[in-house]
């Protein structure tokens, strides 16, 4: 596995992956409506792709799979970080969350963690600041904002 910058063309393997992840790794705390909420299967590509292009987006690769992205603005914010769900427990994520940070310096990150990532985040000295409920096509949703001081 390589860890490598993203590129344009990964975005539709990026969005599969997403749905996937989403739909079997989150299925343990949220149900299936608020699944379909958040992951509908028809993310807007090119919404995906200026976004990812904006930030530091880093994708981890298995020869031509993708199992795992992640992207970080200029300011420390953790936008997105999802592992492919056959993928999960093998470091995938610490290795791109260990680059993002490594590569974006500012004094303070910052995460909206879903319940199934709070766990994970807080192995990796995040605090969790605020629980706060969010709407995904008018369904609620549960997460939480969490913060890591940089040394």
């Amino acid at each position: 596995m390589e860890v490598r910058e993203y590129r344009s063309s990964d975005c539709p393997q990026m969005a599969r992956l997403f749905y996937d992840t989403v739909h079997n790794v989150n299925a343990k705390d949220y149900s299936r409506i608020q699944l379909d909420a958040w992951a509908d299967g028809n993310v807007c590509l090119e919404e995906w792709d200026y976004s990812f292009s904006r930030h530091l987006t880093l994708v981890a690769v298995d020869g031509d799979e993708i199992v795992g992205f992640g992207d970080m603005d200029e300011g420390g914010y953790l936008d997105r970080l999802y592992v492919g769900f056959r993928r999960q427990g093998e470091g995938i994520g610490t290795a791109i969350c260990d680059l993002l940070e490594s590569r974006v310096r500012v004094q303070k990150y910052t995460v909206h963690a879903s319940l199934t990532a709070k766990s994970f985040f807080e192995r990796r000295g995040y605090v969790s600041v605020k629980k706060q409920r969010v709407y995904r096509r008018g369904v609620e949703l549960t997460n939480f904002v969490m913060e890591k001081n940089c040394p």
